[in-house]
């Protein structure tokens, strides 16, 4: 049965597994729901009460963190872009992780995130007048590359402090250092992706360097700032390690779950009438493109100690693969869950993760989503598919390669 289980795991490589991995996961549901995979090295989840509950233990089950990578991946040190992903918080276990999450949450709160909403909507006009002008003679424009990305980039860049001169630079070695987090990435693209890691942490040292010479009202010198009354400071490290996981996480995965939500609107051309003639709809539609399609479809934990799930044994150390979109469509969670309904009211589903990782950017990434979301019913009430979609093929960080739209 694992054979079979694991066919349908590599199958959602192809292309047919790109444009719609939930027929694959509604069969992992049905038949296999909880199984150790030699594709994945571990046990596989795709059930929402099962991915709950492991993501929801943070005791039980740990982040494969650099003590768990020596004892299992032996060499793995030698590989950049996972060296640089084993040093960020969502890689830490306590009590490292709750040390470096408690200094972090102090200056990245939901009062700055709130204070943001002016320039959120600054950057989403501007995109969007951008996107106006592009298509003003009825021809299609490509999305993803003339809005999407640019407004991640001036959000999370307005955030940290990133010049916008850099933005494309950026773009690029997120985009490879992504390709890191797919389980099944092949070996051919290792030494591009390692570069793109190191060029990254590289220019996130120099920032601290100009911002440590120059403060700014950005969270970098928020977070280099010597705290008041005596508390304790981040080190350099720190910072540089909370800058890459913000930046990366706050840009890349809200990008890529915008995309598969305006597709998903698209798609379903009730659903977008009904925003556009209420955009007071907005957060829902954000909440719903994030269960029904999101970015992150998946994340990995091992057993610090012996285990059992629905009777499944998992012994320590065991690592375990949590098919978060496939338990965002789980029907034993969420009503007619294959179906797309912008006023659902049953829940959030797990993009965000849940309990001790629970995602720090949830906040900022639900905030652009909402406006984005908001601007695109009110001033293109028309706006359709105007080509050919193509996906990423990243299955692990699930997002559009290009979204030509008209209007």
């Amino acid at each position: 049965m694992s054979a079979a289980a694991d066919q349908a795991l590599l199958s959602l490589s192809t292309p047919a597994g790109l444009a719609d991995p939930y027929p694959v996961y509604a069969k992992l549901r049905e038949e296999t729901p909880i199984f150790r995979s030699e594709v994945f090295g571990g046990w596989v989840l795709s059930r929402f009460a099962d991915c709950q509950q492991v993501l929801a233990d943070g005791d039980t089950f740990r982040v494969l963190d650099a003590g768990w990578r020596d004892r299992h991946r032996p060499g793995w040190r030698d590989n950049a872009a996972m060296a640089l992903l084993a040093d960020l918080l969502p890689w830490k276990n306590p009590p490292d992780h709750t040390r470096e999450r408690r200094l972090l949450v102090r200056d990245f709160t939901v009062r700055r995130v709130q204070e943001l909403e002016p320039a959120v909507r600054r950057a989403t006009d501007r995109v969007l007048n951008r996107f106006a002008d592009a298509t003003a003679d009825g021809t299609a424009a490509e999305f993803v590359g003339l809005v999407l990305y640019p407004l991640g980039m001036a959000v999370i860049g307005d955030l940290v402090g990133v010049p916008e001169a850099d933005h494309d630079r950026l773009r690029r070695l997120t985009d490879l250092i992504g390709k890191q987090v797919n389980p099944a990435m092949s070996p051919d693209l290792r030494a591009e992706v390692d570069a793109a890691a190191v060029e990254f942490r590289a220019y996130f040292t120099e920032l601290i360097v100009r911002r440590r010479a120059e403060p700014g009202a950005d969270l970098t010198s928020a977070l280099l700032a010597r705290p008041t009354g005596g508390a304790e400071p981040m080190s350099e490290e720190e910072v540089l390690n909370a800058l890459v996981v913000l930046f990366g996480g706050g840009y890349e995965t809200t990008a890529g779950a915008l995309g598969n939500g305006i597709h998903a609107l698209l798609t379903h051309p009730d659903q977008f009438a009904l925003l556009s003639g209420d955009p007071g709809l907005a957060a829902g539609a954000a909440e719903e493109a994030l269960r029904w399609d999101g970015a992150a479809q998946m994340s990995q934990r091992a057993a610090a100690r012996p285990a059992v799930l629905d009777g499944h044994e998992i012994p320590a150390d065991d690592a375990i693969t949590v098919l978060a979109g496939a338990a965002n469509r789980d029907p034993a969670r969420f009503a007619d869950s294959d179906r797309f309904d912008i006023t659902r009211d049953d829940g959030r589903g797990l993009f965000f993760g849940h309990g001790l990782h629970l995602c720090l950017g949830a906040a900022l990434a639900r905030l652009e989503m909402t406006v984005v979301l908001e601007q695109l019913g009110k001033r293109f009430p028309g706006l359709r598919i105007g080509g050919e979609v193509q996906r990423r093929p990243n299955p692990a960080l699930r997002g559009m390669a290009a979204l030509p739209l008209t209007r």
